[in-house]
């Protein structure tokens, strides 16, 4: 039996225990159903709403994705290139990352209300310090005597050598960084939305919150975890494998 076969049948008898305990301890509104939960994403799609908020949410996550791995890199790469840089700020970005990025809201309301803008905000500031350390983490793993090799080979100690070697060489961790800030975004961009005005995947978990529609909301999870979990393996997996495979970084 494959890995295909058994997560599909787990599925399944998830749907089944989930809809069996639904009538046999009568949760009522308080937890739908399997089919209540699908009728509100039925409901979602034809009528447009959920694939406006879908559309909102993940524009919102990729321009603060986008932002957030490039601050990330060059901050990674001046920490690992420039000492005295990780020592002080670096140090900082350390105790940054333990700050839940939520904790940054009442600023961004503040600065730039309740708009787009303050959750791009917020979910660019929940993915930047894991990209940060990750990008250093992968430069500084990297073996000073295939450096020095590099550059007797002609690289410099400029944009050839962070292009041709250090890149590639940091790329598992980077990849990694990757992987793990668009969780971190992902989390951080529902919780701004929850607040922020507009439409979005937030909106909709708050107006559910708002009417009992708990149908509505439980859809939105599931629908969050589906784009996540088809983000990563068919968008970061592939990408790893590819210059995996490139780079020859694996035998």
């Amino acid at each position: 039996m494959n890995t295909a076969l058994r997560r599909t049948l787990f599925l399944i008898l998830l749907l089944i225990i989930w809809e069996l305990g639904f009538r046999i301890f009568q949760w009522g509104w308080k937890f739908p159903s399997p089919l209540q939960t699908f009728q509100a994403f039925y409901d979602g799609i034809t009528q447009g709403h959920l694939l406006g908020a879908i559309g909102a949410s993940l524009r919102r996550l990729l321009i603060s994705f986008a932002i957030s791995i490039g601050i990330g890199t060059v901050l990674g790469y001046g920490f690992a290139r420039y000492r005295y840089l990780d020592e002080t700020f670096g140090f900082l970005v350390v105790a940054l990352q333990t700050v839940p990025s939520i904790a940054w809201l009442p600023f961004a309301i503040i600065w730039f209300g309740l708009s787009d803008t303050a959750v791009i905000f917020i979910t660019t500031i929940g993915a930047t310090w894991t990209m940060a350390m990750a990008s250093r983490t992968g430069i500084m793993n990297i073996s000073p005597i295939h450096l020095r090799a590099a550059q007797m080979l002609g690289t410099g100690s400029g944009y050839r050598l962070f292009f041709q070697v250090q890149l590639p060489a940091a790329f598992p961790h980077w990849i990694t960084g990757i992987r793990v800030a668009w969780a971190f975004a992902w989390r951080a961009l529902v919780a701004g939305e929850l607040i922020a005005k507009g439409v979005g995947l937030g909106q909709m978990l708050q107006d559910g919150r708002g009417l009992g529609d708990t149908a509505t909301i439980l859809c939105v999870v599931i629908i969050i975890a589906v784009i996540g979990t088809i983000s990563d393996h068919f968008c970061f997996k592939q990408l790893e494998d590819r210059i995996v495979l490139r780079f020859q970084l694996k035998k």
